[in-house]
């Protein structure tokens, strides 16, 4: 299918690897212009890189600056630290959601008013499963993306007056460096094998994790035209883990 994406220009937040670099990879190919937002951009790539910490004060500001006009953002910036409500103090809270919630909030304010003022636009925001499906053990996590997917659907829901849809993206758990990560500490512990990590992927729903990939292909349709009508609402890409 062709999305119709051609010569579409594009920023992708902390697109330097993960979720980001796949998108930026899928985007690029269906033939946008792409550009790159991270604290360690990319060196390797057919993309514009600007190294940017999106959690500083004006630095959404200044991205939007550098980008110029936008067809389409999306926003997949910040990691939220896990730890229950005793675990988690003020300030590792608030540094957390300075990066993801206040990051999306931001930038999405700086590139809706442009796309607004151009007549149209797309808005993805990569957000995550633990705001429907929530834990206790991830408290800031579930928390900031509740409040991120109460944002798109608000935003989302009267974009259209301006042209513009807004649409979010909840992935369960993908195979990027961090998960591999995180599971290779959890096989040396419970299996005495730090190589064994895919072990403990069995009970996943089909027995693995997401490929970044298929989190990339459902953020280029929802940006592209064939998705022209899918505004305020959230794709949950769990492999059915919120409803279990």
């Amino acid at each position: 299918m062709d999305l119709g994406l051609k010569g579409k220009r594009v920023l992708v937040t902390s697109g330097s690897k993960g979720i980001g670099r796949a998108c930026a990879e899928v985007l690029a190919a269906e033939g946008c212009e792409v550009a790159i937002a991270s604290r360690t951009p990319p060196t390797s790539g057919p993309f514009r890189a600007k190294a940017i910490d999106l959690a500083r004060h004006g630095a959404a500001e200044e991205l939007a600056a550098w980008t110029g006009g936008l067809d389409i953002l999306v926003n997949n910036a910040g990691a939220i630290p896990g730890g229950d409500l005793l675990k988690v103090d003020e300030a590792t809270w608030r540094r957390a959601w300075d990066l993801k919630v206040f990051g999306y909030i931001n930038l999405t304010r700086q590139v809706y008013a442009a796309m607004k003022a151009a007549g149209g636009g797309a808005i993805v925001n990569i957000i995550g499963s633990a705001g429907e499906k929530m834990n206790a053990a991830y408290i800031a996590g579930s928390t900031g993306n509740a409040g991120l997917m109460a944002f798109t659907r608000a935003l989302g829901g009267a974009s259209h007056a301006d042209g513009v849809r807004v649409v979010g993206i909840n992935p369960g758990p993908v195979a990027t460096d961090r998960l591999v990560s995180l599971y290779r500490q959890m096989a040396a512990t419970q299996l005495g094998d730090a190589g064994r990590f895919e072990e403990l992927f069995k009970g996943m729903s089909f027995g693995r994790p997401a490929k970044p990939e298929e989190i990339a292909w459902m953020a280029a349709f929802l940006a592209s035209e064939r998705s022209s009508y899918t505004s305020g609402c959230i794709v949950t890409i769990d492999g059915g883990l919120a409803n279990r």
